[in-house]
């Protein structure tokens, strides 16, 4: 089925939809609420009408060069040059297709929301605490090469540099879009520093990269939660060990638990705490959405769940492998600093682009 056959319909209804709005909100008559919402799909839309513009305007540069270089009685530079520029829009025009195709895919509401970043070490003891450790630092790195903040809201050592679980928040220009695919269980292969006979051990740390929510997303009731203080066990100081500074909150309806211990401050503890909160519930309201659609499951990258197994990191070979595409890269220095998570990121979001695409035919 050719481009135009599959998108011509949708292409003529975005182009007058578009234009209806535009007519709508000149007209001065709509009121407060309507003119917020008709400018965000217009702003929406916009970018896709350019492309289609664009498009469309390359579909009428290739008829007329075309033309021109069949004609026999043109002048022969000007047909020799002709057949240059169609070569040209012979790449540009499919690579437009491909543009449009992907601005008409339904897009994730939650791609544009700051993250929450959930690391917790797994099987492997001390060895699987300092990987946590080392996957929480690279995300930070990752973030600060990328202009985002990167906030630590709540991290439990072990007391050797490593991490049993760690927790930030993470804000700045489409967060959740790029580290969503980083969910799972990621799997460590080297030899600890504390191993004599040089023997590989294998250990593990699930990932969880949730939406953070806002209240507008999320709304919970106060007669939902059971709020406990008590005197933190962290780091932080004198003050915290000797005040009920730290906080668990309970939600009541699904039993999720969250504590929060890093600041002195009991109040700034149970805001950290409900941010967190609030984020976990979305990401339960997410996924019940998601496996109401489960037979689109196949079709993406991943899924998310904490104990799919997605990537490997083996340092005595110096490889990263993300099992979900088949990639392995052999500069694991480069992934761990953060500087080179972008060719696995970028890969996944290709592959991810390209099975949505394919379940559009």
């Amino acid at each position: 089925m050719s481009f135009d056959d599959q998108f011509s319909d949708r292409l003529r209804r975005v182009a007058t939809r578009f234009d209806e709005l535009r007519d709508a909100m000149a007209g001065g008559t709509l009121d407060a609420e309507t003119f917020t919402r008709m400018s965000k799909e217009y702003a929406e839309l916009g970018p896709l009408v350019e492309a289609i513009q664009t498009l469309t305007q390359a579909r009428a540069e290739w008829r007329d060069l075309d033309a021109m270089a069949a004609d026999p009685t043109s002048d022969a530079e000007m047909r020799a040059l002709a057949t240059d520029e169609l070569a040209v829009l012979a790449r540009r025009v499919p690579a437009l297709e491909r543009q449009i195709q992907l601005l008409l895919l339904p897009k994730d509401e939650a791609d544009e929301k700051n993250a929450i970043l959930e690391v917790r070490a797994g099987t492997g003891g001390d060895e699987a605490a300092l990987f946590a450790a080392e996957l929480f630092d690279m995300y930070q790195r990752y973030a600060a090469l990328r202009g985002w903040r990167f906030e630590a809201l709540d991290i439990s050592e072990t007391g050797i540099g490593g991490y049993k679980e760690a927790t930030a928040s993470i804000t700045g220009r489409s967060v959740f879009a790029r580290l969503k695919f980083e969910s799972g269980a990621h799997r460590v292969q080297r030899v600890p520093q504390t191993e004599a006979s040089g023997r590989i051990h294998t250990s593990a740390a699930t990932v969880a990269v949730l939406p953070e929510a806002e209240e507008v997303d999320i709304h919970i009731d106060d007669k939902d939660l059971r709020i406990d203080v008590y005197r933190s066990s962290g780091p932080g100081g004198q003050s915290v060990n000797t005040t009920d500074s730290a906080v668990r909150i309970t939600h009541l309806p699904t039993g999720l638990v969250v504590i929060q211990q890093d600041e002195k401050s009991q109040h700034k503890n149970k805001a950290k705490a409900l941010r967190v909160l609030r984020s976990r519930l979305y990401d339960q309201e997410r996924a019940a959405k998601d496996a109401v659609r489960a037979a689109d499951r196949k079709n993406q990258v991943g899924s998310g769940d904490r104990s799919e197994r997605i990537r490997t990191y083996n340092f005595p070979q110096g490889r990263v492998t993300d099992h979900r595409i088949n990639l392995t890269l052999y500069k694991i220095d480069k992934v761990m600093l953060g500087e080179a998570l972008d060719d696995i990121i970028d890969a996944l979001i290709a592959e991810d682009e390209a099975a949505r695409l394919a379940a559009l035919q």
